[in-house]
This record gives structure tokens, sequence and C-alpha cells, in this order.
């Protein structure tokens, strides 16, 4: 039990009055039945600045303000603790020194063991930070409140967390026409238009955002009077302290203008695009035509003369069949140069020792050249093998040697060089479809007479020359920039009047690990006799058609015919037995390809070969099946036959 000095006990009064005394976080005094102080804690002291002495015997309400103490507050305040056991509220109190402080505030009336009302027990505790922080809290959410109403050119307004609008600024109520009172209560999903909530967008997106905290978009929206915007939404998930989902913020903003300006831009670039290239296409249609009605010309002559000898008996026609076929390789050498031009010629990569090429090659250009030049290699000692259509490389070499020729008529050197050298992000950003990594620089320089900087400009335009009626077709280096950035490469020119040119090849680096092709293909060796087989022969063009069948059948081949897909598919659906499916690759309906498909899961193994003088749709789509080749036309019958007859012997 506590003692007092002397080791006296305490008595429980005297035990209450120590607890007391001792709180210093609350005002805790007494009051006789007509408010007058009876006792004083510290707490009160440091409260409110009184001493015991000052106060005791005064009466209570001198802590209230002057309106609270005009208005009876006080007074009520006793009132209301006798009659119903218990006053509490807020309020603020004054200061010995005048300031004030917020209360928090209990009054319980004291009784007698009769009843009797004896006084009151005050307790009052200094709650004012608590106070300035939630005016500081309402004076936020007041001002935000302003600010989310006064921002016009967003619509900002709260979801629950099924969808239904729960507030709305004046924003909102601008871009989509519906005042406070018509959209408050009504689901989100009616300013959307009917496809997009017949797919559930909308929910869509309240999903997303739950899941993600976030969910942003574009699309057209609706506003009261049905007309559309387009809009930039975001939607953000509300969650309270504990995670728990209570609803959605959604903030819209209509940028119609913006959309509308993008596909007005748009529509010019279209347009500026199209105009180039009908530019384009008019110049290719001149030159073109130019070309083929020469070749065709020589062809048409040579046939009527042919027909003309062969009519009267005569038999030297030799001479004629030389020219015709002489146009026909020239005309098919032209179209090989178109094609490289729109990268659509087939190309054949594979990895090739581009030193050994080179040198292997030399004898030949320096018979091109002429004894006027003097040719020099520079190869790098450990150069990189390269990928890419290795007779595409020394057609390009030949090419630009033929070019270097006529730049310098007087004679100079022709410089051929190879390095290795690494493209980065930086060196490949003004070059549209050339990816960073490694390649092999193939320079062919030369001390000529260089180009001014409008030829320059137009370089690689087909047809665009500055050689003379008849001694160019301008697709020289159309091709070469067709042939390199098919292969994955780039060509560049460096050239200044007086100073020379150098044509700058980059072709990418070969990581495969097969063996090099270092020299050309050697030419073919005697024909072996034709093989025995069936071919079904696929082609719409009747005239084609009928050669390619005739010149099968003159060998003693079984040959099955047909003009399109449908055709094909029924013989290939029958019992016949066929050894080697013959099919042209762009065919009316269905492809070649999707023929060569259905044919395979029919007869599995069945041996294809595609005939095409537009390659892309094959090539394009990777490596060949197995027994399957390609070939382009035009091609020689001898050829052909020669190709069938060594899928026949061994696919």
């Amino acid at each position: 039990m506590p003692t007092g000095v002397g080791g006296e006990p305490l008595s429980g009064e005297r035990r209450f009055e120590l607890l007391v005394n001792s709180v210093h976080d609350y005002a805790i005094y007494m009051l006789d039945p007509q408010g007058i102080v009876t006792s004083w804690n510290p707490g009160v002291q440091r409260f409110k600045g009184y001493t015991a002495a000052e106060i005791v015997g005064q009466h209570f309400s001198r802590f209230y303000t002057e309106d609270d103490q005009r208005a009876g507050v006080p007074q009520r305040a006793l009132s209301i603790a006798s009659i119903e056991g218990k006053f509490e509220a807020e309020g603020w109190r004054v200061r010995k020194d005048g300031t004030r402080f917020w209360a928090h505030v209990i009054i319980d009336p004291i009784r007698d063991d009769a009843g009797k009302l004896i006084g009151f027990a005050k307790v009052t505790r200094d709650v004012t930070e608590r106070k300035q922080a939630q005016e500081a809290l309402q004076q936020s959410e007041a001002r935000f409140r302003l600010l989310v109403q006064g921002v016009i050119d967003y619509a900002i307004f709260m979801l629950d967390t099924t969808g239904h609008v729960t507030n709305w600024n004046s924003g909102a109520q601008r871009m989509k026409g519906y005042a406070a009172e018509e959209i408050i209560g009504e689901h989100f999903s009616r300013f959307y238009t009917a496809e997009d909530r017949a797919t559930g967008v909308p929910m869509q997106g309240l999903r997303t955002a739950e899941q993600t905290g976030k969910f942003e978009t574009e699309g057209w929206r609706l506003r009261k009077d049905g007309a559309r915007f387009w809009a930039s939404v975001v939607i953000d998930a509300i969650r309270d302290d504990s995670g728990r989902l209570v609803g959605f913020a959604k903030v819209t903003r209509d940028i119609t203008e913006r959309k509308l300006a993008q596909e007005a831009l748009e529509e010019t670039r279209a347009a500026l695009f199209q105009a180039q290239k009908m530019e384009a296409v008019g110049q290719l249609t001149g030159g073109i035509a130019h070309d083929f009605n020469n070749l065709l010309q020589a062809i048409g002559g040579s046939l009527e003369i042919i027909e003309r000898r062969l009519a009267t008996g005569r038999g030297d026609i030799e001479a004629y069949v030389t020219a015709a076929r002489t146009s026909i390789d020239r005309a098919k050498t032209l179209t090989q140069r178109l094609l490289a031009f729109s990268r659509r010629q087939p190309l054949q990569p594979e990895r090739t020792d581009l030193k050994t090429l080179v040198d292997g090659l030399r004898d030949l250009i320096e018979r091109s050249v002429g004894e006027a030049i003097r040719v020099e290699t520079q190869m790098a000692p450990e150069l990189w093998p390269i990928w890419a259509d290795a007779n595409q490389v020394e057609a390009a070499l030949l090419n630009l040697a033929i070019n270097a020729r006529d730049a310098m008529p007087d004679g100079g050197q022709l410089t051929i060089r190879g390095v290795n050298i690494h493209l980065d992000v930086t060196a490949v950003a003004s070059e549209a479809g050339v990816q960073p990594g490694d390649y092999i620089l193939l320079e062919v320089a030369d001390t000529g007479t260089g180009m001014p900087p409008d030829v320059l400009d137009r370089a690689f335009e087909p047809f665009f020359t500055t050689k003379p009626l008849g001694q160019g077709t301008g697709l020289g280096l159309s091709q070469i920039y067709g042939f390199a950035r098919q292969s994955g490469g780039d060509v560049r020119i460096d050239s200044k009047v007086g100073h020379g040119t150098t044509v700058k090849l980059y072709l990418p680096r070969s990581h495969e690990a097969e063996n090099l092709r270092s020299t050309p293909a050697k030419a073919p060796g005697q024909p072996q006799p034709p093989v025995p087989g069936t071919v079904l022969v696929v082609e719409d063009e009747p005239i084609v058609r009928m050669l390619l069948v005739e010149a099968l059948r003159d060998q003693g081949s079984t040959v099955l015919e047909a003009e399109d897909g449908n055709e094909a598919l029924t013989i290939l659906a029958s019992p016949k037995g066929i050894d080697l499916l013959v099919t042209d690759v762009g065919l009316p309906g269905i492809s070649g390809q999707r023929i060569a498909e259905v044919a395979r899961t029919l007869r599995p193994g069945l041996k294809v070969m595609f005939l095409t003088g537009y390659a892309y749709d094959v090539v394009m789509k990777g490596p060949l099946e197995p027994h399957t080749r390609l070939l382009a036309k035009p091609i020689a019958i001898d050829q052909f036959l020669t190709q069938v007859n060594a899928m026949l012997r061994d696919g």
C-alpha cells in the first residue's frame, strides 16, 4: 500500500489527488453547482496559464470567448450535463494571455449519495493541432474541388467500382453535354459507341485499371446529342489505405482536332507519295517502252524473215534465229534489272568469301576496263565472309567497273577495297530499313571526272543516265541499289567533280557455319538423258503452257495440264500418278504456293517446281522446302527440261 511522509498510509482521496495532479496533457478540475472553480491541476495551469491561486473561486465562463459568453454557452453546458449526465463538445477557449486554443471538453455532474448535485468534473484537452490539420485538409479539399470544377478542357469525374458516375466537373458537362444532376448515378458506358458497348470495351477498361492501376487509350465517344468526338482517356484505380478498391478516377480530353489534323497530314503525305510514285512510274514506263519496243522489233522482224524464207524454201535462217535469241536475252537482263531495283528479283544468298570472289573476277574486270586503267585490289587480310547472292555481287562489281571506265576516258586508277565495319544506331539512323550490325564495306573508287550534285542526287533513279543515247539504260546503279537493300545492306556514293567517285556497298556479315562459295558456279556438263515420269503443268498463260507441255511431250514425258488452281486440285485429288508438279506462282485465284501446299497434303513428298517472273511471294517467305525448286522466267526450254529431268532423277 502507498505510504506518505513518515510511512503513514495514503488515503484514497490523497491517492486520487496525486493522480490528477500528475496529469499534464489534460486540464482536470472541479466546479461547484454554479460553475465556480473549486480545484485546479497542473494540466489546467499549463493549458490556460492561470495558477490555482489566480483561478480557484472564479467562474469557469472566463475561459470562453466573449461571443460564447454572450450566447450563454457556459451555462447551457452545465445545464445539459446536469440533465443528461454528460456534456461533450469542442470549441474555442481563451488562455490567460488572451490567445485561443481549440478544446475538446467533457463535463460530468457530481452527486452525493442522495443524488444531490454538488458540482461538476471538467476535463479539457488542447486539440488545436488536430483542428488545424483538419482545417488544412478541408481547405485543400475545397481548393481541389475548385480546381477540378474550374477545369473546362478536361472531363474529370469519378466512378464507383461498378462504373457508375459519382461526381462530375464542369469540363465533363461542357465536353459531353450532361449536367451533373442528369448523369450522376448513371453508368459511364453510355458515353461509348454502340460498337464498343457490344464488345465490352467500357468494362475492359475498368478491369485493366483495377489489375494494373491504370488504363489509357484513345477512341470515339458520344456526346449527349449523339455526336461523336475522338477522346484521349485515362482511368486510374482508387484504393483506400488498406488497398481495397473504392472506385475509379476518369480523365477525358477531346482531341478531335488533333486527330483530324493528323489524318489530313497523312492524306497529304499519301497524295505526295502517290504523285512521286506516278512520276517514277512515268519515267519507268517511258524507259521500258523504248527498250522493249526495240527488243520486240528485233524479235518480230527476225520471225517474219524466218517465216518468209521457210515459205520460199530458203534455209539460211540461223542468223535471224540468233538475233531473236539475243534480243530475248537482252529482255531477260532488262527485266532482272527492273526487279533488282524494285527488290523483287529472286536472290540466292549464301556464305561467300569476298576476297576470293574479287580475286577470281580481277582478270575479267581488267579486260573490261582496258589497258589505260590500272586496277588495284586492297582486301583486308581477316575479311569476314558475306551473306549475299554471289552472282549479284559479281554483276555489281562489273557494273561499277564499267561505270568507272566510262568516267575515265583518258585512263586512271580503279581501286577495289574490302574492310570489316560495324554500323551502330547513329550510322544507320538516316537509312530506313538498315539495321545496326556487322558489315563488309566493299568500295569501288575511280579517279575519273566525278559527279556534280544534281547528278549525284539522281544517281539511283531508274533510267536516269548521263551517257549518250544508246550507251546506257540508266538501270545499272538502280539495280545495285535494289540488290543491296534486298540483301539487308546499303549502298552510298561519294563523288565530287574532278576528284573521282567512290561507291560504297555495305553487305551483311555471314554468321553461318557453311562451306564458303569462293568462285562462280561452274558451267553445267553434258545434258543427261530424259527421265520418264508424269508431270502436271499448271500455267494460266495458254502459249506458255503450250510450249512447256509440248517440250515435255517431245522428250517422252507424260503430261497433265491445268489452266488454274481449281483444275489443278481436281487432278491432284484424282488417282492419277504424278511425279512432278510444275506450277506458276502468280496464278489468278488459288496461287501456286497454295496448290503446292494442298498437293503435298494429298501426296506427301511430291516434288514441286515453281516458275515465276515475280518471285517475291516465294523468296521472302523463307527457304524453299525439300524437293522444291524455283526457276525465274524467262527460261530457255533446254534449261527447263534439264531441271525437270534433274528433279525426276533425284529431286
